[in-house]
């Protein structure tokens, strides 16, 4: 399968590839697939010719530059244009939103770009052999209908946050952020925080806690514990279970332990955290992203009894809190590329129907780096994909919630990470999460929405996305999120 590209009804010689995947009528990443540009052409090389849609970084007029998919297509000699289906796919995930969403009539201020959009699509059809000037009309309807998608799902998202703002639809802890317990002694950082939210996450680190085996350091732990709840906060805390190599301690990467020794290790380990701070934390993120992250390469079988064990020793510890399964990248690009690893809703479905006690789903929401997962979507495919989380029968907890506010460098490049509208700044950052929350917890399945990071170089994963600065001065971002927390806390 093949798709020509163009640029301004020219084709290009030269293109990125920057987050290229395949993937199959159920959504799921193709594995064994290769994806390469040539001669004008991405060519999909896959195992085999099943019907398949591409996704990949692309550039929008006045928009910005953002992952978008095409449709599923199958197979054929004749290269498709890759500016007309991406443009063709659009239009179709507007109509299926619109329906999904019940706006059936028309909606007032957004029907002449609308028709606009679909206009400039037949033309593209209709002179579709002429592939340089249905290029140019495809190009033309994209752009309008990106604009189009994201003002309709931003309307749908405010609407509704409204209509739940206004009913007892939300906690105290429905907008939280997580903090450096490095940088929680220091008062400005802690009244920054407090001045904002009145639920914090407490990261958990294995590695660190458990540096030698059998030995424990909780004296971090222990004082910010003793700081955040004498605030009398809305206490997280976690995850008590990654595996990644950073949070997984030395001696069991070397020990070459088998799965049960594992799980031992491990339940031994989340029993004795939550023993320590049963009385204090109010929801625990048991296990996190072993969806896509498993180190120990952890077979079907073998990751489900892990997150089982782990959900086990948080209740057999005699917490009541609420037991959070935490998953990474909600769209599954990773399983295209890492062995061991799972799709998301797969892995949800498999942890539900296994009988694992736990009381929720957490998902990582993160943009703004060049790598699997973390490119940036636009508002209509994340409200979307959060729409899909309401078949699953339990609360959701949107996590790591992460955006840049400044032009990043190699990985975080906004040239091959994502753009949206403009460069980023402080200012821009704050209008991207003015509307994400919005659509988030416009949705009354989502319990709450968390910040990642609330200062720069504290330990968040998307560079410069912190809602203060290094140096503990506030962005605009905090504002934003302030005042939304306070008209939630008010209704």
């Amino acid at each position: 399968m093949k798709f020509q590209v163009f640029r301004d009804g020219k084709a290009v010689n030269d293109f990125s590839l920057s987050g290229a995947y395949l993937f199959g009528t159920d959504g799921i990443s193709i594995r064994r697939a290769k994806i390469v540009f040539s001669d004008g052409c991405v060519e999909c090389i896959r195992p085999n010719p099943e019907t398949a849609g591409l996704a990949l970084l692309w550039p929008i007029e006045d928009f910005g530059k953002i992952l978008l998919p095409t449709t599923c297509l199958p197979d054929r000699e004749r290269p498709y244009i890759l500016n007309v289906e991406l443009a063709r796919a659009k239009l179709m995930q507007i109509t299926n939103r619109r329906e999904d969403w019940s706006f059936f009539d028309n909606v007032e201020g957004l029907e002449e770009i609308a028709k606009q959009s679909q206009d400039l699509f037949v033309r593209a059809i209709q002179c579709i052999k002429d592939a340089s000037k249905a290029s140019q009309l495809a190009d033309a309807s994209l752009r309008k209908a990106t604009i189009y998608s994201e003002k309709l799902a931003v309307r749908q998202g405010k609407s509704l946050f409204d209509k739940r703002r206004k009913s007892p639809g939300f906690g105290r802890g429905c907008m939280g952020c997580r903090v450096d317990p490095n940088l929680l002694a220091k008062p400005q950082y802690m009244d920054r925080l407090l001045e904002s939210f009145a639920s914090v996450t407490l990261p958990i680190n294995w590695a660190r806690v458990e540096p030698r085996q059998g030995h424990f350091d909780f004296s971090l732990i222990d004082s910010c514990m003793a700081i955040l709840n004498h605030k009398k906060l809305v206490i997280s805390a976690g995850p008590l279970l990654r595996f990644t190599e950073d949070q997984i301690p030395e001696w069991l990467l070397q020990s070459g332990a088998g799965f049960e020794k594992m799980r031992e290790l491990a339940y031994q380990f989340v029993s004795k955290v939550v023993a320590r701070y049963a009385q204090v934390v109010h929801r625990w993120y048991v296990i996190s992203g072993l969806n896509a992250y498993n180190q120990f390469n952890f077979n079907f079988e073998q990751i489900l009894e892990m997150t089982r064990a782990a959900n086990m020793a948080v209740r057999a510890a005699g917490s009541r809190a609420v037991r959070i399964v935490e998953v990474s990248s909600p769209w599954g690009e990773y399983y295209a590329t890492t062995p061991s690893s799972i799709p998301p809703f797969v892995y949800m479905d498999m942890v539900v129907q296994s009988g694992t006690s736990f009381d929720a789903f957490g998902l990582q929401v993160r943009f703004g780096k060049d790598e699997s997962g973390l490119h940036l979507r636009d508002m209509m495919q994340i409200s979307s994909i959060l729409d899909c989380f309401a078949l699953i029968a339990k609360p959701l907890y949107v996590t790591d919630v992460e955006i840049p506010s400044k032009q990043g460098k190699g990985k975080f490049d906004a040239e091959h990470a994502g753009v949206w509208h403009r460069r980023w700044d402080q200012g821009h950052q704050g209008q991207w999460l003015e509307r994400f929350y919005r659509v988030a917890m416009s949705k009354p399945f989502v319990e709450a929405v968390n910040y990642g990071s609330l200062a720069d170089g504290d330990g968040g994963a998307i560079a410069h996305s912190g809602l203060l600065t290094q140096d503990l001065e506030p962005k605009e971002s905090l504002e934003v999120l302030k005042k939304m927390h306070l008209s939630v806390l008010r209704r």
